[in-house]
């Protein structure tokens, strides 16, 4: 197929495959793949797609499912990623990567997905176009920037207090017309918290949700043993936890823990 606009503005010398990853959760080391979407640029200007739906093996949180639209149940009868590693590692040839915030996140938990499956990935053999990091690099993300996206205007008297918190008030209402519901106000805007949508226990994130089970985000159990096992395997290191530097929030839930009394998984997860 013709690649049209793109293709040509992007004059490549060397195949190029854009792509993008919907993941079970942003856990690199652990949650799974449920779409890959590719498109493979060429340098006589055609182009080529891929996209498969995937059975990640594990549930689907609540919270991402409102983010990407894509259920447990859609997935029920897509193959296991391992099942079209090959043919997805085929599509990619030798060509170089391009996407947003690849580095960070797609490329390693691709890479891990290609290893399970029993395949090596080389991406660092490649040159990776990351357009996250241009971004960053070429726009501001300050107050002033956020003022100009969401209210068109230029943010005269920044970096004073009260000018500074008027913006921010500005912004705030902007958004609920955007993404919340204006009949509920600021409420509506409740679901964007980041300490909700990234699963983590405490205002620290010294814990963190995934699959069902809180798992620590530091020392040795750090993202590998979940804090039921540790207080069947080890429960010397969680009194360590409680005589040691940690908030109370976290304290409590040792406490409670250590009597099998372990916390709920809440319900937007």
């Amino acid at each position: 197929m013709t690649g049209g606009e793109n293709s040509e503005i992007m004059n490549i010398k060397k195949p190029l495959v854009v792509f993008d990853l919907e993941t079970t959760g942003v856990w690199i080391e652990r949650d799974k793949i449920v779409e890959i979407g590719m498109i493979k640029f060429m340098p006589d200007n055609t182009k080529h797609d891929y996209v498969r739906r995937v059975n990640p093996g594990i549930p689907i949180p609540l919270n991402v499912i409102r983010i990407i639209g894509i259920t447990d149940e859609m997935l029920k009868d897509s193959p296991r990623f391992k099942d079209i590693a090959k043919e997805a590692l085929d599509f990619i040839g030798d060509s170089d990567l391009g996407g947003f915030n690849i580095q960070r996140f797609d490329i390693p938990v691709l890479e891990r997905e290609f290893f399970a499956a029993g395949l090596s990935f080389h991406w660092k053999d490649r040159d990776i176009y990351d357009a996250q990091k241009i971004y960053h690099i070429h726009e501001k993300r300050d107050l002033m920037a956020a003022y100009q996206l969401y209210c068109d205007k230029e943010l005269t008297n920044a970096h004073s207090a009260l000018g500074d918190a008027e913006a921010t008030a500005e912004i705030l209402s902007a958004q609920i017309r955007r993404y919340g519901k204006e009949d509920e106000g600021i409420v509506s805007l409740k679901d964007f918290d980041y300490e909700k949508s990234s699963a983590y226990f405490d205002a620290e994130r010294k814990f963190c949700w995934w699959n069902g089970n809180l798992y620590p985000m530091f020392g040795k159990y750090r993202r590998k043993k979940h804090i039921k096992s540790i207080v069947r395997d080890d429960r010397n290191y969680l009194e360590w936890v409680l005589s040691s530097d940690f908030s109370d929030e976290i304290k409590v839930m040792i406490e409670k823990a250590l009597k099998e009394d372990f916390p709920k998984v809440p319900d937007n997860l």
